[in-house]
């Protein structure tokens, strides 16, 4: 039996090798582990250990918005199991990525030919963008799972499962609501009397999935849904809501998109894969005589999504692309598959050529859980049993705090003022790390100090404060 599904499936049991090599392979030295993974964390395990329950999940970037709790319930019991160190919400993200280059692999092959499936797989087990947000935990990167989960059962009109997957996908990020005009379409296209209970089965899910959020805005006077009504309101700086004025930036963006997920950000080549996308994708749809609805829904996924992103009038970051990746590379296989295998073969070479150079194994490991660990013992050495304080001067602030927060010495200073106050810095000309009338809350609330040491481990600068009785910083 055993060599009957090996012999049957060893290309995605191959494929999935290399997917899971290429995140799993020297994570502890890749994986990112910056301030936001350290908040994640501190949160997490004041619940698996204290049992304080949370109702909203993490704070959006823009916005002053807060996302759902559902990505930390989910990666609470790998924190759990590697008993509260921070690899194992990266391992667990790592699988989840894994589990997505199957599900393009099946999606691709249920909804096309084995041969899309198995040329999505591929690509997205060796993309380097894929792989950089498969190796570190962070809300944004369990979006494209979720995402193609969501248009897989609304497509296949499981709408109840449907709804659990974009509760998901809204609780990584916002510009999930970009799925809805997708999902509404498809819907709409597949409606029949029969799927009313369903649907309406799936809205009542999805309604209960916000209970958290409308019981912390309850509490917190309406903070979450004020702070959404300023976002679409108050759009100077942030969404445009003409849609013909995104028209514009679609090739821009299509280009962006395609450049980072199948060409590592090589502006040549990607390019290249952008016309010939561009080309043959509008190609098929007109020479299709009896068109795969399927292949329809995917252009709409992709082309809804270029118009809701171009809607956004701020810097947008590969991140934010986390719900179209496998739309693109299910686009992409599909074309493939088709084309002569006069371009489609040195296409997929080049591709394979190109990831494979620009994965992170080419550049210097951040070593930043082992950084935050040694910063974190060498300040409880220095602090020599004395309650203190703690100040980040950088994006790895929380990181450091993660391993100090437990400590019986450390003290936050919004309830206690410590003996001394310690403060990190990673140098950064947009930083000042200069601590002594530094405007940083945990610093000025400390009060009038002098700097008793100061130190540098692995680049980071480590700086000792103590009261200064004279009245003044010096």
């Amino acid at each position: 039996m055993i060599k009957k599904f090996l012999k049957k499936n060893w290309l995605i049991l191959l494929i999935l090798f290399l997917a899971a090599f290429l995140r799993l392979y020297k994570i502890a030295d890749y994986a990112e582990f910056l301030g936001d993974q350290g908040r994640d964390l501190i949160i997490i395990r004041d619940f698996l250990k204290n049992g304080n329950l949370f109702f909203i999940g993490p704070q959006t970037s823009i916005g002053n918005m807060y996302l759902g709790p559902f990505y930390y319930y989910l990666i609470a019991p790998a924190l759990l199991l590697t008993n509260f160190h921070p690899l194992g919400p990266a391992v667990f993200i790592a699988l989840v990525s894994v589990l997505t280059v199957y599900l393009i692999y099946y999606v691709g092959k249920k909804w096309f030919n084995p041969t899309t499936g198995y040329i999505a797989a591929f690509l997205y087990a060796l993309s380097p963008v894929a792989i950089k947000f498969g190796t570190f935990s962070w809300n944004p990167n369990i979006m494209p799972l979720f995402s193609l989960l969501f248009i897989y059962y609304v497509a296949e009109k499981k709408y109840p499962l449907a709804a659990i997957a974009f509760a998901m996908c809204l609780n990584s990020h916002y510009l999930a609501l970009i799925l809805l005009p997708v999902a509404g379409i498809i819907w709409l296209k597949n409606y029949s009397p029969k799927l009313i209970r369903p649907t309406l089965l799936a809205i009542l899910i999805f309604l209960l999935s916000l209970t958290p959020q409308v019981l912390f805005d309850i509490k917190h006077k309406g903070q979450n849904i004020n702070a959404l009504k300023t976002f679409f309101v108050e759009r100077e700086n942030t969404v445009n809501l003409k849609v013909y004025k995104s028209i514009p930036v679609i090739p821009k963006l299509f280009n962006q998109i395609n450049t980072s997920l199948l060409a590592a950000h090589q502006s040549p080549f990607g390019l290249y894969i952008s016309i010939l996308l561009a080309t043959g994708l509008i190609i098929l749809l007109f020479e299709d005589k009896n068109k795969n609805k399927y292949f329809i829904y995917c252009l709409l996924w992709y082309f809804l999504a270029l118009i809701g992103l171009g809607l956004y009038k701020q810097h947008i970051y590969d991140h934010y692309f986390g719900f179209v990746f496998p739309v693109v590379f299910l686009l992409t296989g599909y074309l493939l598959s088709r084309i002569s295998l006069w371009i489609s073969l040195p296409t997929l070479i080049v591709l394979s050529y190109i990831s494979i150079t620009n994965l992170h194994f080419n550049y210097p490991a951040n070593h930043q859980i082992a950084n935050a660990q040694n910063v974190a013992n060498y300040i409880l050495e220095q602090a020599q049993g004395k309650t203190f304080n703690y100040a980040g001067l950088s994006k790895m602030g929380y990181a450091f705090t993660y391993f100090l927060v437990d400590q019986p010495n450390y003290r936050d200073l919004k309830d206690e003022k410590g003996e001394q106050l310690f403060v990190t810095c990673v140098p950064h000309p947009d930083i000042n790390c200069q601590p002594i009338n530094n405007p940083e809350w945990a610093i000025a609330a400390f009060g009038w100090s002098k700097i008793d040491t100061e130190s540098e481990i692995d680049g980071i600068k480590i700086y000792r404060l103590i009261p200064n009785i004279e009245g003044k910083n010096i």
